[in-house]
């Protein structure tokens, strides 16, 4: 994951029509919420040994039973 250029934040801005700082905090706070959603994925992933729906490489009868909502609470919110 690498850093924005000016052009892709500006464009982000735009496109997400952040006026206000608390715009551009309930947009950091979103981004941080799908950030630390595909850290958890990823570790599932390493911690079952096979990705999301890729029964081929399955080599355990471990399975997923699905998810649940969950809510996290950080120094950024819930």
């Amino acid at each position: 994951m690498g850093l924005w250029s000016k052009l892709q934040l500006r464009a982000y801005i735009k496109e997400n029509k952040l006026v206000t700082a608390q715009d551009a905090q309930n947009a950091l706070k979103d981004l941080f919420a799908e950030t630390l959603h595909e850290m958890l994925e990823a570790e599932m992933d390493t911690h079952m040994g096979y990705e999301k729906h890729d029964v081929q490489s399955k080599q355990t009868s471990n399975s997923r039973n699905g998810d649940s909502k969950n809510n996290v609470t950080s120094a950024y919110g819930e």
